[in-house]
């Protein structure tokens, strides 16, 4: 709350459905391809041509409408959505309109200020994506690219249920979260697979009535989102507090600026004249085809945090730092599967394995029953905690058994009282004066002699077992 004013946030978020091809055709939708190389007289919108629904793609829409728990309906229509735009060849966007493919679901995230919150997703429908204009290639003109005509999108809108720019933020990473794990879309903003406009009104504290609000768009990073929306909230703050008033407008936020600038001011639905497609039938989904993309949810972020922290005995943040992302919490559970305590592989996943992954970006390099090994190894006072690490890097490097790996660097720590008494006795024969002192009482000396035991094994004496065998030959 900013000085006795509300912020009241809405957010659409298109998202692109993970497919081989566009919406109503067989063209690729792959991303980064040359200009215009990706299109046929469907997408072109070319006299004559007709489109076909992709059923991958409905498939995928109808799985994340499942996952956002929203009711699917088993009649949809599609629209013409008509407007003029140099990046639309056909004139109109093919969407849904008065009846969308589901409605009323709902998300659950964590706001920063108000704990466990709740989303509500009004509707969730099909459509597909316009062409692209750029503005950066050619001086003063605008290039089109039409690759991306066509390509399928869903589109989530939510309630006007955010309180905060950092809420919206809280609400699109779990959203991302929830749709990478069903596999429904890789949520790239980089690369425009997932786009979000936002609605953004102010209302003095305690109002009920929402105030005029605007559209900022053209946000593409989650940490533009959270600047975007704070500086439109503080415009229409400072506009409302000198007196004037909100106009309701779209606006495109400018990352390099920091600020938003008018675009064109917001058309009201009627203007996008909709009509039901008369190309297309209206959308009629069976019970069986709902039910069979149920089955195909894996289970979702929030079950399995809740699920990790029952089953392995977890922390709440441990066990969201594991099941952030699906491929290292299946790796978790692959590697506790393998034989490793649970905490133990916890603590080793969230610090070498995330760390290794982090700075080679080619995925999860020790096999899981190689780590468990390895953790099996530290809990038998084989290895070290710290020679463990060596370890874990030169298997991730190279592979190898980590039994091996550890005696070819020369690690394995020596649990043999024998050998041990040896060490220790050369120990205590040079260093006399410290051993009078222990005697005396000066028992921290322990930590000393411990040290000197370790150099002189040059790191091989398991430290437990000289600390015991150094217990039975210092005088007491």
């Amino acid at each position: 709350m900013a000085g006795g004013w509300e912020t009241v946030i809405g957010l659409e978020t298109h998202v692109q459905l993970r497919t081989a091809s566009k919406m109503f055709c067989g063209c690729s939708a792959a991303f980064g391809d040359p200009p215009n190389t990706n299109v046929c007289p469907v997408c072109l919108g070319l006299p004559g041509a007709l489109p076909t629904p992709n059923e991958q793609a409905l498939k995928l829409a109808v799985r994340a409408a499942l996952a956002l728990g929203c009711t699917v309906h088993p009649r949809s229509i599609f629209a013409r959505k008509n407007y003029f735009y140099p990046d639309l060849p056909k004139g109109y966007q093919i969407s849904q309109f008065e009846q969308p493919l589901a409605t009323e679901g709902s998300l659950s995230y964590l706001s920063p200020e108000r704990g466990l919150a709740t989303a509500t997703i009004q509707r969730l429908h099909v459509e597909e994506d316009a062409g692209k204009s750029l503005h950066d290639r050619f001086p003063k003109q605008t290039a089109i690219d039409l690759n991306r005509c066509g390509v399928p999108l869903i589109e989530i809108v939510t309630g006007p249920d955010f309180r905060s720019p950092q809420e919206a933020r809280a609400y699109l990473l779990t959203l991302k979260q929830v749709l990478e794990y069903a596999g429904i879309s890789d949520c790239d903003m980089e690369k425009g697979s997932l786009r979000v406009d936002a609605n953004v009104s102010v209302r003095r504290a305690g109002d009920t009535a929402l105030g005029t609000k605007t559209e900022v768009k053209n946000i593409n990073s989650f940490a533009y989102v959270e600047k975007a929306l704070t500086v439109e909230r503080d415009r229409q703050i400072a506009l409302l507090e000198g007196g004037g008033a909100v106009q309701q407008q779209t606006l495109l936020y400018d990352s390099k600026t920091n600020g938003v600038r008018p675009q064109r001011s917001k058309e009201e639905s009627h203007d996008y004249r909709y009509f039901p497609d008369p190309d297309l039938p209206p959308l009629v989904l069976t019970e069986e085809f709902v039910a069979e993309q149920q089955t195909l949810l894996p289970e979702l972020p929030a079950k399995k945090r809740e699920r990790f922290a029952a089953q392995y005995a977890l922390g709440v943040t441990d066990a969201a730092v594991l099941t952030a992302d699906r491929a290292v919490a299946e790796y978790y559970e692959a590697v506790v599967h393998a034989g490793a305590d649970a905490k133990a592989a916890a603590n080793w996943v969230m610090t070498e394995v995330l760390a290794d992954a982090k700075d080679h970006g080619d995925g999860l390099r020790v096999p899981p029953g190689a780590l468990a090994n390895l953790i099996g190894l530290v809990r038998g006072g084989t290895v070290s905690h710290q020679a463990a690490k060596r370890v874990f890097a030169e298997v991730a490097e190279h592979g190898g058994e980590p039994r091996n790996v550890a005696e070819a660097l020369g690690v394995i720590q020596v649990a043999d009282a024998g050998v041990l008494a040896a060490w220790v006795g050369e120990v205590l024969g040079a260093h006399p004066a410290e051993v009078a002192r222990y005697k005396n009482g000066e028992k921290k000396l322990m930590q000393f002699f411990l040290g000197q035991v370790m150099k002189t094994s040059r790191g091989k004496a398991d430290p437990k077992l000289a600390q015991r065998v150094l217990e039975e030959k210092l005088p007491s």
